[in-house]
């Protein structure tokens, strides 16, 4: 064995044998306890019993049979139809408010279309700004699809309840 191996193992030993930390309690005359890694005036050292330690098994699965669900996870059926109840009431609340923001923005996109954007030049003459416009009826576009897209997930939701 060479002299770097056998530093080495050396050194690992040493380090091994002192990973136990020495701890010290100190109990002052108010009575408030210190507990510190460094020596203390009026510190007592502590005789603690080293950690028990283990070592990494891996842990089985648990073994079950793939036909049969678990009942460990099981509600009754009163509780099922109760949280399907809930769930389906919740739903529909959000479609309703996703039918109510729809119409509020295919308004907004009506009169996005309707109200061309213009802009007056330094000669005072009325020219339309249609890049301004497009940005304009493209965002209520998209705002009115992106309602629609959360319309129908909620249709599906609602229709895939019991």
């Amino acid at each position: 064995m060479n002299l770097f191996r056998l530093t080495m193992l050396c050194s690992a030993f040493v380090f091994a044998s002192t990973a136990q930390a020495e701890i010290y309690k100190r109990v002052d005359k108010d009575g408030h306890v210190t507990y510190s890694s460094a020596p203390i005036k009026g510190a007592k050292k502590l005789q603690l019993e080293p950690l028990p330690t283990m070592t990494a098994q891996p842990i089985p699965p648990k073994a079950r049979n793939n036909n049969e669900s678990s009942s460990e996870f099981r509600v009754n059926s009163e509780t099922q139809t109760r949280r399907d109840d809930t769930r389906r009431k919740i739903l529909e609340d959000e479609l309703a408010t996703e039918e109510k923001l729809l119409d509020d923005a295919r308004a907004k996109l009506k009169e996005a279309e309707d109200n061309p954007e213009v802009f007056k030049t330094s000669t005072g003459q009325t020219l339309r700004n249609v890049a301004k416009y497009d940005e304009k009826v493209n965002a209520a576009q998209d705002d009115v699809k992106g309602h629609e897209k959360n319309i129908q997930a909620l249709k599906t939701e609602l229709s895939n309840l019991k």
